[in-house]
């Protein structure tokens, strides 16, 4: 489907413009930056001859779920590392695990020391010696590859007609792409779902301008974590405009970039498009969460 800039019909202060560019329509399964990520990492893996892919993620993963729809779709066999021995004999339980499942994806659940180190040679080496030879994608699918997919994001008409480019931010692939197809004059601003400061220091890795910021104050308590506040701004939002946000990205993005411009932070007429990176796919287990703790859910679905 075409990915379209579609305005927020508000009136902002000081002539400001407000744009959403719908990359969660560019693919039913694998949307997003999560489509973008993938694409030369399949095609690489299918001039290598590699007929498995290999990845790693946790209990309610976005990337485990596309990873797994990529293989079905596209001839690969697909097994995920998934964080959390316990999670093992809930798979009926988990809607992102059952659908990885349904696509076909073996699972390997491991404990959480053995996942921190999940890169090392030694733990790669006992994969492969279990699994034979595969094409690994990292978590995340954060990668050079990735990120020339993510650089696809812009077009050329995006870069002469926004002065700013906003994206949320998780292993900082997507942010980075962005950043390396921007024109040098545009400001390209991260909402951080995360908790820390070291985002700064992965991007400086892979960007090749200096015309990017981080912002962290609108992470709801760190990835994963949610708010009452933030849910109804997600239903309300939704109500309004029928752009349905993630809870653990798009939506505390947005949240950000309303907040911010009410508090004047982007020149008058600034012209802002917000990536949509999709991650739809984890609202029913988000939801699930929420229903256990007697809480407001999120009224649509991924």
């Amino acid at each position: 489907m075409e990915v379209v800039n579609q305005k927020i019909p508000l009136e902002f202060p000081n002539g400001i413009e407000l744009y959403i560019k719908r990359e969660d329509l560019v693919h039913p399964i694998i949307s997003g930056n999560k489509f973008r990520k993938l694409k030369y990492n399949l095609q690489e893996a299918k001039r290598l001859g590699c007929k498995k892919l290999l990845t790693f993620g946790g209990a309610f993963s976005n990337h485990i779920v596309a990873v797994a729809g990529a293989g079905a779709e596209f001839g690969f066999e697909t097994i995920g590392i998934i964080r959390g021995e316990e999670l093992q004999d809930k798979i009926q339980e988990n809607p992102s695990l059952l659908k990885a499942q349904q696509f076909g994806m073996q699972f390997n659940f491991v404990d959480r020391n053995q996942y921190r180190d999940k890169m090392d040679p030694n733990f790669l080496a006992l994969l492969t010696a279990r699994y034979g030879s595969f094409y690994l994608i990292p978590e995340g699918g954060t990668n050079e590859l990735a990120i020339r997919g993510c650089e696809e994001i812009l077009t050329a008409a995006d870069k002469i007609a926004f002065s700013h480019i906003c994206c949320a931010v998780g292993t900082a692939g997507t942010l980075s792409g962005i950043i390396n197809a921007s024109n040098a004059d545009q400001q390209i601003i991260g909402f951080s779902s995360l908790k820390g400061s070291f985002l700064s220091e992965v991007i400086c890795n892979f960007a090749q301008q200096k015309n990017w910021s981080v912002i962290e104050s609108y992470h709801f308590g760190g990835y994963g974590k949610v708010t009452d506040e933030l849910i109804r701004f997600l239903n309300a939002f939704y109500d309004k405009y029928q752009v349905p946000l993630d809870p653990i990205y798009t939506g505390k993005m947005m949240f950000g970039i309303l907040d911010l411009i009410q508090q004047n932070y982007f020149p008058p007429h600034s012209k802002i498009v917000a990536i949509h990176t999709g991650g739809l796919q984890g609202i029913a287990g988000m939801n699930q969460r929420l229903q256990a703790k007697n809480k407001e859910i999120i009224h649509y679905n991924g």
